[in-house]
């Protein structure tokens, strides 16, 4: 049920992009929708009253009580590529606001610059 939640994270997500014109909110918006993708990975990955998939010699398990371990790792590598895309994403950001002294992608567009 809370994958719902996590899904209006990522909708939410994408409103932002598809709707600022400020590129400041667009990075915001971008890592609203990070945060909402990789808090639906984890969500999928968890088990109620799951143990770590750490196995003995000669002790019998029920498999269906592991967590699996894939989703935490795919996540973890996510928000290491989410903050590089966002100091990016803010590198872009500042040269264009430095080439035409706004963040507004309207007022980009009207002028005429050499």
């Amino acid at each position: 049920m809370i994958q719902y939640l996590f899904i209006g994270l990522i909708l939410i997500g994408i409103y932002g992009l598809l709707t600022q014109k400020n590129l400041i909110k667009i990075v915001v918006a971008l890592n609203v929708l990070e945060v909402g993708v990789n808090l639906f990975i984890i969500s999928i990955g968890y088990v109620k009253d799951g143990i770590a998939p750490i196995l003995f010699n000669g002790v019998k398990t029920n498999n269906n009580l592991f967590v699996d371990p894939l989703p935490q790792a795919l996540v973890l590598t996510a928000i290491v590529i989410g903050v590089g895309v966002t100091a990016l994403a803010l590198t872009v950001v500042r040269k264009i606001y430095e080439k035409y002294e706004t963040l507004e992608l309207d007022e980009m567009g009207s002028e005429s610059n050499d």
